[in-house]
């Protein structure tokens, strides 16, 4: 068995037992075009047939082609499939002086937000898309798409997302394209970034899982700046890892010392 064929049977698997443990037996997905979302959504798909409902939410910063691609995707696996336009949202919020940042992190929320409401009236479990590259580095937005119920692609790096995306015949017209979370026009994940995903995978590994010195990996040749950027973002970014920290002041505080197994029984 191959590791793709491995990875995507343990994830439908990881997903089945998860959601079902919470006595729901649906899940949505916010369908962006992108490749982190349709690897979710047929791995997503194969784990809950018509359980799954996809959520298209373009603004009038959305590319057509990326509603295009969402669409191929649907046909393709024979996607459930909604569209709800987060543009008269962003429109009464939104103002001249905001930056693209701004408007980026701001139409991420909006999509959380209406994605969780969506999972209310299915009831529902919302699955996240964001993969390990974003995560170390916090490339993504805190309560917008970093949110999630269940996260299956995670401990995945962008690279094997791609790999991924390739053994479950995710569309060419996905996989090919630039990374891009379509925040604004013309944006992309890499020029963002300032490296390619493959660079910054390789760092990645070898600091993450490797766990090699800064001091190692730049004598084995990498670019410091490259690699410093990496470190930084990783320790920076922690935060956007954890749930909020609480102040502890009792015995039994929250997420310090009053954590109760996910899988116990009632």
């Amino acid at each position: 068995m191959g590791k793709y064929e491995l990875i995507s049977r343990y994830l439908c698997e990881f997903l089945g037992q998860e959601v079902r443990k919470t006595g729901l037996q649906k899940v949505v997905v916010g369908l962006s075009g992108g490749i982190d979302s349709a690897v979710v959504a047929v791995l997503a798909h194969r784990a809950f047939g018509d359980d799954l409902l996809c959520i298209k939410m373009p603004s009038h910063y959305s590319s057509m082609s990326s509603l295009d691609d969402a669409d191929e995707l649907c046909g393709t696996f024979g996607l459930r499939s909604e569209t709800y336009s987060i543009e008269p949202m962003l429109k009464a919020y939104e103002s001249s002086d905001m930056s693209p940042l701004r408007i980026g992190n701001l139409s991420a929320r909006l999509r959380m937000v209406t994605l969780f409401d969506i999972s209310a009236r299915e009831g529902a479990l919302v699955l996240g898309t964001s993969n390990k590259s974003e995560l170390m580095l916090g490339y993504g937005t805190l309560h917008g798409d970093l949110a999630s119920a269940i996260n299956p692609i995670g401990d995945l790096y962008k690279t094997e997302v791609f790999e991924l995306a390739r053994y479950l015949g995710v569309p060419s017209s996905i996989i090919d394209k630039p990374p891009s979370a379509d925040l604004w026009a013309g944006q992309s994940d890499e020029a963002e970034i300032g490296y390619p995903y493959a660079d910054l995978d390789r760092v990645l590994k070898r600091y993450v899982e490797e766990r090699h010195t800064v001091e190692e990996i730049v004598s084995d040749g990498e670019n410091s700046q490259l690699v410093d950027m990496i470190v930084t973002r990783i320790y920076k970014n922690q935060f956007k890892r954890k749930m909020p920290l609480i102040a502890k002041l009792t015995s039994r505080t929250p997420n310090h010392d009053f954590n109760y197994p996910r899988d116990i029984t009632l």
